[in-house]
């Protein structure tokens, strides 16, 4: 059975004005279904570049990237991606936010509402649903892009640097949300930081 993610020998350069600037080499890893995975290193190292690379937002320039088997433009396996700032627009409510991406894919059906409200309630956003992002922390705005991610019931599901600028007692909140979810849906997870500490208490 192939492997839910695979890297293959991926390498991608950024050209500018200036030149060639290399960001990946010879990348190559697989996670298999259900799988916790971090990757780990300093800011600027290319963690980001490699999800974008696998949510299909970059193309690589060497090597092969395959989502169960196949090659990543012919796939239609199910992402969900948990931005490094949450990105939420004021002037729509807490439920308006979540709901925005699956309304742009044409996907806001009834179960999948009642999907939204049940994780709405478990995260305890049920009763700020209406209120606007300003008026919410950062740990709790933190649970709304957690939410928006997994709307769409994904099957692997990407964190960038999740517990980036939250205190110690949001971060082991935040964690201990996408290991629930690990065990509790069989989401496989990529998780990235730059923070040893922070991989230590997964």
């Amino acid at each position: 059975m192939p492997a839910l993610l695979e890297l293959d020998h991926v390498g991608l350069s950024y050209h500018t004005l200036a030149g060639e600037i290399p960001a990946l080499s010879q990348i190559s890893f697989s996670i298999q279904e259900g799988e916790f995975v971090s990757l780990v290193g300093p800011s600027g190292c290319g963690k980001s570049t490699v999800l974008n690379l696998i949510a299909g937002l970059l193309t690589p320039e060497q090597g092969q990237i395959t989502l169960q088997g196949l090659p990543r433009e012919h796939s239609v396996l199910s992402i969900g991606y948990m931005l490094q700032k949450d990105h939420l627009f004021e002037w729509l409510t807490i439920y308006e936010n979540v709901l925005l991406g699956l309304e742009i894919q044409k996907k806001k059906s009834k179960k999948a509402v009642a999907h939204v409200d049940r994780l709405l309630q478990e995260y305890g956003l049920w009763n700020f649903r209406s209120s606007h992002p300003s008026q919410l922390s950062g740990g709790m705005r933190q649970r709304i892009v957690l939410a928006i991610a997994l709307a769409g019931n994904p099957e692997i599901l990407f964190a960038d640097e999740p517990t980036t600028a939250l205190d110690v007692t949001i971060q082991a909140q935040i964690l201990d949300l996408l290991r629930e979810i690990q065990k509790k849906l069989g989401t496989a997870t990529v998780f990235v930081t730059h923070d040893l500490g922070v991989v230590a208490r997964i």
